[in-house]
């Protein structure tokens, strides 16, 4: 029975993953017509590409459609609930985009697990409460016994906070962005009981849940990544000066250095070496959760592209494979940002 019971589950997510993401497929191919074919860099741009949502302007001019200066090409366009198209023009957009708001859900379901977890914990810190807080534990154990402490000399205590929030930020963000877009799949299928007869129309608050719950991975942006890598870097420079004082701009540079040497190496060692380690850390992570995703894309758009009933099991179950092993890496990547964040951190404690 057990064996039936993990059998069935397994095609059961073999069916809603590729439902899920063909529905993105489908989606796209609708309105271009038979005559263009599949275009595989609008999908490409749909799954991938940041939009806004939620208008948000200081200091513009509102232009709606009609009225001289609308231009929809050059301007992010909305709709207002009168269903008029209109944009800003001039001022400070600061519009909230998909990526925002999966940000936020990712930050919401990050509230939702550690605050009760963590009153539950302290309420009886020596007692097991459930599974639920001794999973929780266990994450926050490993972290600060072999990623903090073992990279911070046991002097990691002030930045256990910084590290266990980049490690399960980075987590959330990474595995949220391999769920299928919940709110594409709910506007899907409310059209489809449209279509049936069952509904009149698709709601319109619905319509909003899918374009707040868009599926994007927020780490597969680079003003994410860059961001979370920046504070990393003037968390360095922080702990530098923190810990050597004003002589670390002179300490930067090692012992036995020649003299003629010493202005090159204190640029390489003070500037270039700290903000190279930056943008490792932004390219790394921003590569690798935007390679996994171009790669189901693919497998999955050479059904559309040979339009071959034949090639599907195979694009599918690749497909799935690569899932399960973007999965490994949504651990993996949150696991190096924070290893190499606490390293990079350790290595200007003292000097050379």
């Amino acid at each position: 029975m057990e064996n039936k019971s993990k059998y069935r589950f397994f095609l059961s997510f073999l069916l809603v993953f590729s439902l899920s993401f063909t529905n993105v497929f489908a989606n796209d191919s609708e309105g271009h017509g038979s005559e263009e074919g599949f275009d595989f860099s609008e999908v490409m741009a749909h799954d991938l590409g940041d939009a806004p949502i939620f208008p948000l302007n200081f200091g513009g001019t509102i232009v709606t459609e009609g009225q001289p200066g609308f231009d929809a090409e050059n301007h992010d366009v909305f709709v207002n609930h009168d269903g008029v198209k209109y944009h800003y023009v001039g001022g400070l957009d600061l519009h909230i985009t998909k990526r925002v708001t999966m940000m936020w859900i990712a930050c919401f379901f990050m509230f939702i697990i550690f605050i009760p977890a963590a009153n539950l914990i302290s309420r009886n810190p020596k007692k097991v409460h459930n599974k639920f807080t001794s999973g929780v534990e266990a994450f926050i154990s490993y972290l600060k016994e072999n990623v903090v402490d073992a990279s911070l000399d046991h002097h990691g205590h002030s930045y256990y906070h910084y590290i266990f929030s980049l490690f399960f930020f980075i987590l959330f963000c990474n595995l949220f962005g391999l769920i299928p877009s919940v709110g594409e799949l709910s506007v899907a299928a409310s059209d489809a009981l449209v279509a049936v007869g069952l509904y009149e129309h698709t709601p319109h608050s619905l319509h909003t849940f899918g374009e707040i719950w868009s599926g994007i991975t927020p780490t597969g942006d680079i003003s994410v990544t860059l961001s979370l890598a920046s504070i990393t870097l003037l968390t360095i420079y922080g702990t530098a000066f923190s810990y050597q004082g004003i002589s670390f701009v002179a300490h930067a540079v090692p012992k036995g250095v020649p003299l003629p040497l010493w202005p090159l190496m204190w640029v390489l060692e003070f500037v270039v070496t700290h903000v190279a380690r930056s943008f490792a850390l932004t390219m790394r992570l921003l590569a690798n959760m935007t390679a996994g995703h171009v790669m189901i894309l693919a497998l999955l758009g050479f059904i559309f592209m040979s339009e071959s009933w034949f090639i599907a099991p195979v694009s599918v179950l690749s497909s799935v494979l690569i899932y399960f092993l973007e999965l490994l890496v949504a651990f993996l990547q949150a696991f190096i940002f924070s290893l190499l964040t606490s390293v990079f951190i350790g290595t200007v404690m003292h000097r050379h």
